[in-house]
């Protein structure tokens, strides 16, 4: 049930994330790099708050922001 619980926060934070780089479309690419990293450590943080293991966490953010962006430029392709 953890799991699930990180998955569904990292989501949030993934959808969060693609808000921000959708608003600061016009920025560098230096600072959405630097700010994709800002949102990595944040969804890690949280997720290790909850699972209580860093591997673990490790495991399941890098699985949430796959999945996130596999369904987003997914659907991206269905709208255009």
């Amino acid at each position: 049930m953890r799991v699930y619980i990180v998955m569904m926060l990292q989501f949030i934070i993934w959808s969060g994330y693609t808000f921000i780089e959708w608003l600061s479309k016009h920025d560098q690419l230096i600072y959405k790099v630097i700010m994709f990293f800002i949102f990595f450590y944040l969804a890690y943080l949280i997720g290790n708050q909850v699972t209580r293991s860093a591997r673990k966490t490790l495991f399941i953010t890098t699985l949430s922001l796959v999945i996130y962006t596999s369904i987003h430029y997914t659907m991206a392709l269905f709208i255009h």
